[in-house]
């Protein structure tokens, strides 16, 4: 996941401050000026912006300038562009989530994502790098700094100048609590130089921030839709899955709609509003102390959160100062870290932000790791772009082709298999300074195929869909599901027809699933075609099932299961253990060169020395044979018996047909 940073506009931090120490000047970046272009495109900040540095530094010599000698330096300050008085850092005593406030523009979602990152140092010091180097020191002071993004699945190194917007002397957006610490001010301007200006960043979601500092996969969770504070089971489920992000490192946020507007509840809460989760934990009630209360181990599930606003807070059951928290003993409430100030961090009962939280961003650090004592995942990542001649999503996976889309095949080995599909469009943000900027609508289906497909589907009518992503304008789409063993294939497309973009879809698996993206739509021609032939036609067969199989085993069962034959190929289903009755919905599809040969069916029993053959059916597999399901009698040794087979033939010479 850490891989070499790219260079955001070809600028190179480590070649841009030599420069800048060589010729004793401070660096000035041309990429995101000192402008109002990079402050805003539609509505300007309230009132009368400077650009001012974190406090006295090494600069130009100007007309208010003067030369002073630092260790033996001869060092230029410029006593006009100052924020603090004070001795200005990157970091006073450390990186917090308490060191966030947010500012005049509207990206609560981008801060709370900060306030997520203070908590893990493993991310932000990959997010900060160089973070000691950066600290000042007046001796190679530049007034540059440089940050990395995991943006579309590469990171990104962008460098930014020390000039801070200010009103009356006061940073008008992002900054800490302590006025002479600077890391977050910083981070914010190179996010907001990613986006285009800082009112890009206007509106957001916070599990797309948190995938831009770590390249996690983001999942997001409709709590209105689900009605987790009316059903006691997928609460208590929701809580462990949250518990479990929360204790491998992940990041929880979570906000309340409408997201349109920022109204405080009258219980303290506010609407539309992004959260940053900072701790999720099962509390343990009793006044006692020591062994007593341990095994008396009565707990309460709670979770705690930070407004980014720096307060404002939770004014119901166990908030700061509530009576709550005389249920618990000293001890806990001093592991909990608990403080009656109005510092925007607060606890709640899980029950209660149930009820009144309407939105959850679980982003979880999938761990893909060969070394390592934790579940590792098979990740595989692919590229790609809809075009303007695409089919709409839904509407073409019911009714009608879809050629133009990208597919993507990939097989599960083990018997069940949990996969993570997460489709990701390419950030938009930069283009809201032009009138655009607003995500595609965009999901994705899973198609169980043929054991033995290779090349692209083009009808789903013979495929069964397993699962259909929620179709939405966010920037990532996400979903979980169990799936048996197969082969499958993702489908991602737009909703709406006509609609241009970039996509980057991660598949994760339990074991290496061999995901690959299917191009061809039909078997190539070869130059030894002519010799060895080509295909005439195309059959899909699926088979359903099996009823009435005889007694194989000495229990009076049998372990049966099926195998497709044409033209020298074949595929075989997995064993069906312990029934006469089985259900094997195995498919192949099959490009023959001599559709006048039969395909056969067979039916086998699994025996540890030697399989039994049960049965067996013969299929023309003709154009003119009809396509519907058929109930056909099994045959062995030339005689028909009564068990039966359940199956649908189809057949095309139109190769692109299936």
């Amino acid at each position: 996941m850490f891989s070499s940073a790219v260079p955001y506009k070809n600028q190179h931090y480590d070649e841009l401050k030599k420069n800048c120490i060589k010729d004793k000047v401070l660096f000035e970046d041309p990429e995101f000026p000192a402008t109002n272009s990079s402050i805003y495109f539609r509505k300007p900040p309230p009132g009368r912006v400077q650009w001012k540095r974190p406090g006295v530094r090494m600069g130009r010599m100007g007309r208010m300038g003067e030369v002073v000698i630092i260790r033996g330096h001869l060092v230029f300050y410029q006593l006009l562009q100052e924020i603090t008085t004070g001795q200005p850092h990157l970091f006073v005593e450390g990186i917090s989530s308490h060191d966030l406030n947010q500012g005049v523009v509207g990206n609560c979602w981008f801060v709370a994502a900060c306030s997520c990152l203070a908590l893990k140092p493993n991310l932000w010091k990959k997010v900060i790098p160089d973070w000691k180097e950066q600290e000042k020191n007046p001796e190679d002071y530049a007034g540059i700094f440089h940050f990395q993004f995991w943006i579309f699945g590469q990171w990104v190194d962008v460098v930014v100048d020390d000039r801070l917007p200010t009103i009356n002397g006061e940073l008008i957006y992002c900054h800490s609590k302590t006025n002479n610490e600077f890391w977050s001010a910083l981070l914010e301007k190179a996010y907001a130089k990613l986006s285009g200006c800082y009112e890009s960043l206007e509106g957001g979601n916070t599990g797309d921030a948190v995938v831009d500092f770590s390249g996690a996969v983001t999942e997001t969770i409709n709590m209105e839709g689900e009605d987790y504070f009316k059903d006691q089971k997928k609460q208590d489920t929701l809580f462990e899955d949250l518990l479990k992000v929360y204790d491998r490192g992940g990041i929880i946020s979570c906000s309340i709609k409408p997201h349109e507007i920022e109204a405080k509840m009258a219980n303290g809460l506010v609407k539309g509003h992004a959260y940053s989760v900072t701790a999720v934990k099962q509390v343990r009630l009793g006044e006692g102390h020591g062994l007593l209360a341990y095994f008396k181990n009565e707990t309460i599930p709670m979770i705690r959160m930070r407004n980014p606003w720096g307060k404002i807070e939770w004014k119901g059951p166990w908030s700061d100062s509530s009576e709550e928290w005389q249920k618990v003993g000293d001890t806990e409430r001093g592991n909990l870290g608990i403080t009656v100030e109005d510092d925007g961090e607060f606890w709640m009962a899980f029950p209660d932000w149930c009820k009144f939280f309407t939105d959850v961003d679980l982003c979880r650090l999938i761990n893909t790791s060969v070394i390592s004592v934790h579940k590792t995942w098979n990740e595989v990542v692919h590229f790609g772009s809809w075009t303007k001649h695409a089919e709409p999503g839904p509407r073409t996976m019911i009714l009608y082709s879809f050629p133009p889309f990208l597919q993507y095949l990939f097989d599960v080995t083990k018997e069940v298999d949990e996969v993570l599909v997460s489709l990701q469009q390419r950030d938009m943000k930069v283009h809201r300074k032009f009138g655009q900027g607003e995500n595609l609508t965009i999901g994705f289906g899973i198609f169980m195929v043929e054991l033995n497909r290779k090349y692209r589907m083009h009808d789903i009518l013979t495929q069964k869909n397993m699962s259909t992503s929620t179709y939405i304008n966010a920037r990532t789409v996400f979903m979980r599901c169990q799936l048996p063993k197969g082969r499958y294939v993702i489908l991602p497309t737009t909703f709406k027809p006509q609609t241009m973009g970039e996509y980057m879809i991660r598949v994760f698996t339990d074991v290496e699933s061999g995901c690959r993206e299917l191009t061809d739509d039909q078997p190539r021609v070869r130059c030894w075609s002519s010799f060895l032939g080509y295909p005439q036609a195309v059959t899909h067969i699926y088979v359903h099932g099996a009823e009435g199989l005889q007694n194989q085993d000495s229990t009076g069962g049998a372990d049966p299961y099926v195998v497709i034959y044409c033209e020298g190929r074949s595929v075989k289903s997995t064993i069906k253990k312990d029934t006469l009755q089985p259900e094997f919905t195995t498919s192949a599809v099959f490009y023959r060169k001599k559709p006048r040969k039969p395909i056969t069916v067979e039916v086998w029993n699994s025996n540890a020395v030697k399989d039994e053959f049960m049965g067996q059916v013969i299929l023309s597999g003709s154009v003119n044979d009809t396509s519907n399901p058929q109930r056909l009698q099994l045959r062995k040794s030339g005689r028909q018996r009564g068990d039966e087979i359940s199956l649908r033939v189809v057949t095309s010479t139109q190769l692109t047909a299936i």
